[in-house]
């Protein structure tokens, strides 16, 4: 077995040593694990290219490049003071209290219009702040952050079990890092059309999400925050959904127009404004909801409980309201309100 020492392109710092084996490819994707950059050639001491990994001999010192020039390390300081910016060397950012290592050349050359690129491509240039041990002091979420980092790594979208999505997507946003928001905003679009039926989703952060013709049939969504959801032509029938947000205070509506809401239990939950026009909730639970300035023009509402619940300045225009339960209603049922 063959061992070779690897520096980044231009260093001759924080080297790992490797096994060789395989293709000359495996070596270059052990490279980009160990030295986290993107690797995509290896330079001999003297700048020479390897383009066969039977050229390698054991305890060589290489130099792995993103694709950039060979520089010669006993020239660092001098070459990177030309290089516009291009560093390779190593920096630490403390994310909310967590250290992440990475280098400058994986922050930059990514995206190289985001924020991120802007703040790290020349040294010092933006003042940023730096804590006793030299850390680069940046007021986020970590959690959120290592999506990102990883991905500027090897351009690969992977987020651990128990990271919110869209907690990923807005610091995408905050950082500028344009094409994983992209990304990240057709996932959020398509990730609950794969949801089978009868999933526990209690006390889930759905705010915002597109769970349009979404199959949540006989699913628990208890306690879900689900505001400005769109669920539009969405089969929920016999869903658990006790106790829902789906008010959102920026005014953004919730919309379950055309959803299939049969037997659901929405009791005690909060939907004002909410849109669902021409839905079915026959036989449905609603008791004790906040359904001020609701749409439920055409909506199927026969057999449907609506004890107790706010119906001021609701629109009911044109519903089935046959059988439908409105006793110990908070506000009066105006006729005006309901002409079926």
């Amino acid at each position: 077995m063959r061992r070779v020492t690897l520096f980044v392109n231009g260093t001759s710092k924080n080297g790992k040593v490797v096994a060789v084996y395989g293709t000359l490819t495996d070596l270059l994707s052990v490279a980009s694990n160990k030295l986290g950059i993107k690797a995509s050639c290896l330079y001999n001491g003297k700048g020479g290219l390897i383009d066969d990994i039977a050229l390698i001999r054991d305890d060589d010192v290489l130099y792995v490049s993103e694709g950039d020039p060979f520089i010669d390390p006993q020239n660092e300081a001098r070459v990177a003071s030309g290089l516009h910016g291009a560093h390779t060397d190593w920096l630490t950012l403390n994310i909310g209290g967590r250290l992440f290592t990475t280098t400058r050349s994986t922050l930059v050359s990514k995206e190289p219009d985001s924020m991120l690129a802007h703040m790290f491509r020349e040294k010092d240039v933006w003042g940023n702040k730096q804590d006793e041990h030299g850390a680069y002091l940046i007021d986020r979420s970590p959690e959120y952050f290592e999506p990102i980092l990883n991905y500027l790594r090897h351009g690969q979208l992977i987020i651990n079990e128990g990271i919110n999505i869209r907690g990923v997507l807005e610091e995408a946003r905050f950082f500028g890092i344009e094409q994983l928001a992209e990304q990240l905003e057709v996932a959020i679009k398509h990730i609950f059309k794969h949801y089978s039926s009868r999933c526990n989703l209690t006390h889930a952060n759905l705010c915002c999400s597109n769970l349009e013709r979404a199959d949540l049939s006989g699913a628990n969504l208890d306690g879900a925050n689900l505001q400005g959801v769109k669920m539009l032509c969405s089969n929920a029938e016999g869903a658990s959904l006790k106790g829902c947000n789906f008010e959102d205070p920026s005014g953004l509506k919730a919309n379950l127009e055309g959803a299939n809401l049969k037997g659901v239990d929405m009791e005690g939950s909060q939907m004002t404004g909410i849109n669902l026009r021409v839905a079915t909730l026959k036989n449905a639970k609603l008791k004790n909801c906040n359904l001020r300035g609701a749409t439920l023009a055409g909506t199927d509402l026969e057999n449907c409980d609506l004890s107790g619940c706010d119906l001021q300045e609701a629109n009911l225009r044109g519903s089935n309201v046959k059988g439908a339960i409105f006793e110990e209603m908070l506000t009066p049922l105006h006729m005006s309100q309901s002409v079926r």
